[in-house]
C-alpha cells in the first residue's frame, strides 16, 4: 500500500507548487456523473445542479473556458418517466434517453440563465471525432461557442450511439463520459480536466468494501499498481467506474492536460481545485509545455 500511495509522489514542496499551478488554467472541462445528478432514489437533484450552475457559471465569468460534459439523460429519464430502474432493453434505453436529455437540458437552460450564462448542446459520436472533417467541424462549434460566451454542454449521442448502453464495444461510440471529456479536453486543447464523482479520489483499494482504503492525493505516472487498485464498476445509477476515470487520465496525461478527480456531492470543490487546494485526487501530467496539439 504504502507503494501505490507514494506512486508518482514528489517532494511536498514541489505537489504544492503543482497545485498551485492549476490556479492559472484557463481552459477546464468538468465532467459530472448520472450518481451526482440524481437522488439515491433515482430522481433529479435539484439543488445539486443548481449549484452546478451557479460554481461553473462564476468560474466562467473569472475569464475561464469552460465545458461541461454531462452523464445523466437515462437517468433523468427514468426518473422522468417513473420507472423506477433502467430498463435492459437498448430500444427502450436509447428512447428513455431521448426523453431525459431533452429535460437535461432544459434544466440546465433554466439554472444557467439564472445566473446569467447560456448553454448550447453538442451530443457526439465517435465516429465524429476519428475522421478529421467532422473533426475540424465540431472543434470551430466548440471554439465559436466558447468566443461568444456560451457553455457548451456535451454528452454521448445515447439514441445512436449503444456501447454504453450495452457495454460492447461499438465503432462510433465512446462507451462513457469519463472517456468522452478526456476526448473533449483533447480535441479543445484545455489544460485542466475535472471528473467529478461520488468519491472523494483514487484509493488505495475500493473504498466500499474497504472502509481502510487511503486517498491517494497525488498520482503522476500511471503504474501496474495503480490499475490494479482501479479495479471495480461504478454505481447503480451510471456506468462508469474508476478503471474509465484511469483511462480518462491516461488520455488526459498523454495530452499534457492535468486531471483532478474530486467529489461532486458540493460543487463547490471546484472552487477548491482553482485555490490549489488539496481538493481530490490530482493526476499531474508530465509534460511542463502544456497540452499538445488535438489528436484523438
Amino acid at each position: 500500500m504504502d507503494q501505490l500511495l507514494n506512486c508518482g509522489f514528489k517532494k511536498k514542496a514541489t505537489v504544492k507548487m503543482g497545485r498551485e499551478a492549476l490556479t492559472q488554467k484557463r481552459r477546464v472541462v468538468i465532467k459530472v456523473g448520472t450518481s451526482t445528478l440524481t437522488h439515491p432514489n433515482g430522481r433529479v437533484n435539484l439543488h445539486r445542479i443548481d449549484q452546478l450552475a451557479r460554481v461553473l457559471s462564476d468560474i466562467s465569468n473569472t475569464g475561464r473556458d469552460v465545458v461541461l460534459v454531462s452523464s445523466g439523460a437515462i437517468g433523468v429519464g427514468v426518473g422522468k418517466l417513473k420507472i423506477g430502474a433502467r430498463p435492459q432493453n437498448t430500444a427502450e434505453r436509447q428512447a428513455i434517453a431521448a426523453v431525459g436529455q431533452c429535460e437535461l437540458m432544459q434544466l440546465y437552460s433554466k439554472t444557467f440563465s439564472e445566473y446569467g450564462h447560456i448553454v448550447g448542446q453538442i451530443l457526439l459520436t465517435r465516429d465524429v471525432v476519428d475522421h478529421e472533417y467532422p473533426r475540424k467541424n465540431v472543434i470551430n462549434t466548440f471554439e465559436t461557442l466558447l468566443k461568444m460566451g456560451i457553455i457548451p454542454i456535451v454528452n454521448e449521442n445515447d439514441s445512436v450511439s449503444t456501447e454504453e448502453l450495452e457495454s460492447r464495444p461499438q465503432s462510433n461510440a465512446f462507451g462513457d463520459n469519463d472517456t468522452l471529456s478526456a476526448v473533449v479536453a483533447t480535441l479543445i486543447r484545455a489544460d485542466l480536466l475535472i471528473l467529478l464523482t461520488d468519491t472523494d479520489g483514487f484509493y488505495s483499494e475500493n473504498p466500499r468494501e474497504n472502509p481502510k482504503a487511503e486517498l491517494v492525493r497525488h498520482i503522476s505516472e500511471i503504474t501496474p499498481e495503480i490499475e490494479r487498485a482501479a479495479g471495480g464498476v461504478g454505481s447503480a445509477r451510471g456506468t462508469g467506474g474508476m478503471v474509465t476515470k484511469l483511462e480518462a487520465a491516461r488520455l488526459a496525461l498523454s495530452a499534457g492536460i492535468d486531471m483532478v478527480l474530486a467529489n461532486g456531492a458540493a460543487p463547490s470543490v471546484i472552487y477548491d481545485i482553482f485555490d490549489g487546494a488539496e481538493a481530490g485526487t490530482w493526476f499531474s501530467a508530465s509534460s511542463a509545455a502544456g497540452p499538445e496539439p488535438a489528436k484523438v
